[in-house]
């Protein structure tokens, strides 16, 4: 094989990281056919074909995640070492890109990544998307790391899917009217806002009320936990959701739990897929007790 050309493997790997040839040719001010032409150079020395077109999209092969493995290693290692040469000692930054589905709890969102606002070393972005477009974005090694409240069901072989926090669910309801006995007793004048009816929540809620022949009010769905938290907190009607999702409305004193101890938990996951070069911080942040 020839001599392999670092210049042609940096433009692979801001290519694929950024899965846009427009994007990177603006970044470092070379036309798109003239990029184009060095990755196609680097395919033609390693006799691999590292990208795919799905129709605009470019795509990793198989070859090109492995290739941008060792893409990582080695220019995340020239970045630690250019800021050894600079500032005399060697301060690794790391940047994270997260994908986090639609319908999460934003306050779970901050408490997990909280341990990246406190490492000045550390940048990350946040990207919020569908589960299909999650799963593409770590496929094509756009993202490292999603958070979602189910698992990879596809494939699973190609993900690693951990959990990493598991929040039981409350009755969640207007301040000052708290019902004191247990679920279903006093329950049946009142109305509800309820996950949707695909969540693990609302199953689970579901399966409740069968199994003590309740039929709730309902008076609305909702599949967005951020909207669930609005109507929960505006619509004097009760809400199933994990505490931590209203807590801000609690602590303010606009809602209080009815009742805590329901049967019914929240599953947090995080999904990642297999890279040789794994950061740091993202491995410190899967290393965090499950809460």
């Amino acid at each position: 094989m020839n001599r392999l050309n670092y210049h042609h493997l940096y433009y692979f790997w801001r290519v694929a990281k950024a899965g846009s040839l427009t994007q990177v040719a603006q970044d470092v001010h070379i036309s798109q056919s003239a990029l184009s032409i060095q990755i196609k150079r680097l395919e033609h020395i390693m006799s691999v074909s590292l990208f795919e077109k799905q129709g605009r999209k470019l795509i990793l092969t198989d070859s090109g995640k492995q290739v941008l493995g060792y893409a990582d290693d080695i220019f995340y290692k020239g970045e630690e070492l250019e800021s050894f040469l600079l500032k005399g000692v060697a301060t690794e930054r790391q940047h994270l890109s997260i994908g986090v589905q639609t319908t999460l709890s934003r306050n779970f969102i901050e408490s997990f990544i909280s341990p990246l606002l406190d490492d000045p070393h550390i940048s990350f972005t946040l990207t919020t998307r569908d589960m299909d477009s999650l799963l593409q974005g770590l496929s094509n090694h756009e993202l490292d790391l999603v958070l979602t409240n189910r698992p990879a069901s596809q494939d699973e072989t190609r993900w690693h899917t951990q959990l990493v926090s598991r929040q039981q669910v409350a009755i969640v309801g207007p301040k000052g009217a708290t019902i004191k006995s247990d679920f279903p007793n006093g329950y049946d004048a009142v109305r509800w806002v309820l996950p949707g009816p695909t969540t693990e929540i609302r199953s689970a809620f579901n399966a409740l009320c069968a199994a003590h022949e309740y039929k709730p009010n309902i008076q609305a769905e909702v599949d967005d936990m951020a909207m669930l938290r609005l109507l929960a907190r505006d619509s004097g009607a009760l809400a199933v959701l994990p505490p931590v999702v209203v807590k801000d409305e609690i602590a303010q004193g606009l809602l209080e739990q009815y009742q805590s101890q329901l049967p019914i938990f929240e599953h947090f996951y995080a999904i990642t897929t297999s890279r040789k070069f794994v950061p740091q911080a993202l491995l410190n942040l899967l290393k965090q007790p499950l809460s």
